[in-house]
């Protein structure tokens, strides 16, 4: 076992997941107790790019980016490709990266479907300085330009689809790039298949003035259907940045091709 301020990297059985996740468990968000097989947990914070490459092996090769793939490989997002008259807006579609039009684009085709309980849905090209007022190099964007966020929320769910259908499906594995972490244990990731918690996982906290802090998890025999995702303590919003509160964003995300259920 890897522990410092940077990173962590485990791969343990799932009937000690509260012990070896170092109290990513608790009493309001405790996996189910018997999760089926092994699973691996990638982080890092600072310099990440050596902890993308570990995760992006950990999901699999190639990349895959048109529909009707095989069952192997990989799926990313990194919002750079999303058109000027969705960006800079709360409405933008949660189904745009699984569009099940025939005629759009291979790239609007990759089985991840965005929902919050919050107003919407916001990509940025400005790292959201229109919207928290305050700080013009609170967020930065990991892949230029484009950021993502939740509004009103900072809780947002990604289920997932056979890419380009309407069809159920599940992934083996997750993981998120987040922008400006400060405070400890807020920032997680909660995995489910079905409504049974697989469990919660924390995201490590900034390390230098980039920001960028990543966390991903991948799960040998268990079906991911859907991940929830808390992005710090407070909902990104019309307001000026608050310090007191720890206001988070997010770039890429990483996911193993959806498999039909």
């Amino acid at each position: 076992m890897k522990k410092n301020m940077t990173l962590i990297g485990l791969s343990k059985y799932a009937g000690l997941a509260c012990i070896v996740l170092l109290s990513a468990c608790n009493n309001d968000h405790e996996p189910d107790a018997e999760i089926p097989g092994t699973y691996t947990v990638v982080t890092g914070s600072g310099d990440i790019n050596a902890k993308l490459a570990e995760f992006r092996t950990l999901l699999g090769d190639p990349l895959n980016t048109t529909p009707n793939q095989p069952a192997v490989g990989r799926r990313e997002i990194n919002w750079d490709g999303v058109p000027d008259n969705l960006t800079n807006t709360d409405t933008f579609p949660g189904d745009f990266f699984n569009s099940t039009d025939p005629g759009a684009p291979a790239g609007r085709k990759r089985g991840a479907v965005l929902s919050t309980p919050g107003q919407g849905l916001r990509v940025s090209n400005n790292d959201f300085t229109d919207v928290l007022t305050g700080d013009a190099n609170h967020f930065n964007a990991f892949s230029p330009a484009r950021t993502f966020a939740a509004v009103g929320s900072n809780k947002m769910d990604v289920t997932f689809k056979v890419p380009g259908t309407a069809t159920d499906a599940s992934v083996k594995g997750f993981g998120v790039i987040f922008s400006d972490v400060n405070l400890e244990n807020y920032t997680t990731v909660e995995f489910y298949d079905g409504d049974k918690s697989l469990g919660q996982f924390k995201a490590p906290v900034k390390t230098d003035e980039n920001g960028f802090s990543f966390l991903g998890v991948a799960f040998t025999d268990a079906k991911v259907t859907r991940v929830r995702i808390t992005s710090g303590t407070a909902a990104i919003g019309k307001a000026t940045y608050n310090a007191p509160n720890d206001q988070v964003i997010m770039d890429d995300f990483f996911y193993s091709e959806p498999l039909a259920q």
